[in-house]
């Protein structure tokens, strides 16, 4: 069966999904070669594995009708191997598919694209390196070299923009366009997935690809591959065959990272660990912090590991200061083999729990987001500025709402407020409580007038069947 991440691989910019601002600089820069060689002959893709950078390229050699010639990890990528095949292919003229010869200026070009250009590692020698060294010394000087005598476009793709430019690379700042990549939105991998199913005639649960979305963290190679295991050999797919597949648990991964860092000592141990978890060390810090004290019984190894880990903290605050992503190497390593090598007591068995801070940070965006969509609801409704409201009718509603919670359920009848926007404004739990009992205590009276009224009419109904029983007799008389 044909892998459906190359079947259904995007054959034009428009079919990429997400990312539509970097998709039209792309569009835009490509256009600029048809009339002549643009101020910037090459392109940065960059962003996390899996959301669609090397597919955007060969969609546009497609749309443009460019011949691409790629090279990726797989190959060797030495300064000789790069000036065989990307430099040659970029300064000369190309033939077409069906082996006619096409120039320049008749449109015919070819897209040269290097991918995973960031693991190039630098060498201050070896430009002219032999075809059977299979590293990568000069790899970049020769890359820099190309693009500025380049007569063909250029893509480079990376994963860290950082790692491409620091360096010798640091001449790409100045002759490449840097489009940045970002995970597409689960609404938009949800789309792309009924696709597939469509074309494939096949049918799933909405669930299925709910979870599928938004499980893959913004990773759409991962999504399309998940969904053609699911889809082997059946026409409809449940949920019951999405929970045998398993989902991706990072928060599993992170887990593992801290099992290794608390329990051994093992340097390649936990470097491994360090790098398949893939994570923001920014993440991993916070991780970190708030599960040493618990795992670090003795005073001393927890006073030695926060040391480790302001160092670690420290590296990062330059990270962002500088804009230099070199500290990251510095910053890992503190808080991985600082806090690991600074134990000297036996570690202490604990359950691993989720950084408080973030819960924290969470919550407090929650409860903006909560306050931005009950202003604009008020906005409207109350004719007046957004200003006003936060200003003048949030603190008075506040204060009603807890004390009058009957207008709380006719507010969010009329304006359709979601429970977090009403407990934003004061409607918890125990106002709700207030609330059934005073809903209760009315039904109780309500029952009670009903009762009286039924009795006095019962009573005005016999009242009145005597006084016809003796006018009756009277007429009898």
């Amino acid at each position: 069966m044909l892998d459906w991440t190359e079947q259904y691989r995007p054959k034009k910019l428009s079919d990429i999904v997400g990312n539509k601002k970097s998709v039209r600089g792309l569009f835009q820069w490509a256009d600029a070669w048809k009339r002549g060689k643009p101020s910037k002959k090459a392109v940065v893709l960059s962003g996390n594995p899996g959301i669609g950078k090397t597919s955007c390229a060969y969609a546009l050699a497609n749309q443009f009708n460019w011949t691409p010639i790629e090279l990726n990890t797989s190959d060797a990528r030495n300064a000789a191997r790069i000036r065989s095949v990307a430099t040659a292919g970029a300064t000369h003229q190309t033939f077409n598919d069906d082996g006619s010869f096409s120039t320049t200026k008749q449109g015919g070009r070819k897209l040269i694209i290097l991918d995973e250009a960031d693991n190039l590692y630098e060498s201050s020698k070896g430009a002219r390196s032999s075809d059977s060294d299979f590293s990568d010394k000069g790899g970049k000087r020769t890359i820099v070299e190309t693009i500025r005598i380049t007569s063909q476009p250029i893509i480079l793709i990376v994963n860290d923009y950082y790692g491409l430019i620091k360096g010798s690379g640091d001449a790409l700042r100045s002759l490449c366009i840097h489009l940045k990549f970002y995970p597409p939105y689960p609404t938009e991998i949800y789309q792309l997935l009924q696709k597939i199913l469509s074309l494939e005639h096949v049918h799933a649960d909405a669930q299925v690809l709910e979870h599928l979305s938004q499980g893959c963290q913004g990773d759409i190679r991962a999504a399309v591959r998940d969904l053609q295991s699911l889809c082997l050999d059946k026409t409809y797919v449940t949920m019951d065959d999405y929970r045998a597949l398993g989902n991706r648990d990072h928060q599993r991964i992170i887990f593992d990272v801290l099992r290794d860092i608390f329990k051994t000592k093992n340097i390649s141990t936990i470097r491994s660990s360090m790098f398949h978890a893939d994570e923001d060390p920014n993440l991993l810090l916070h991780w970190i912090t708030e599960n040493l004290p618990k795992s670090y019984p003795d005073p001393y190894d927890t006073a030695a590991a926060y040391n480790a880990l302001s160092n670690a903290d420290r590296y990062l605050g330059r990270t962002n200061k500088r804009n230099y992503y070199g500290f990251w190497s510095y910053a890992t390593e503190e808080m991985s083999l600082g806090v690991a090598l600074s134990k000297k007591s036996q570690p202490q068995h604990t359950t691993y729990v989720f950084p408080t801070w973030m819960k924290h940070l969470k919550k407090q965006k929650m409860l903006h987001a909560s306050e931005k969509a009950l202003v604009e609801k008020l906005s409207i409704n109350f004719h007046c500025s957004t200003n006003k409201i936060s200003s003048v009718y949030l603190p008075i509603l506040k204060i009603i709402i807890p004390q009058e919670p009957l207008v709380a359920e006719k507010l969010a009848k009329e304006l359709r407020l979601t429970d977090d926007e009403l407990k934003y404004l004061g409607f918890t739990d125990i106002v709700k409580k207030k609330l059934d009992k005073r809903k209760e205590t009315k039904k109780d009276s309500d029952e009670i007038t009903k009762n009286n009224t039924l009795n006095e009419e019962k009573k005005e109904e016999k009242t009145n069947l005597d006084e016809q029983k003796q006018q009756s007799l009277l007429l009898d008389f």
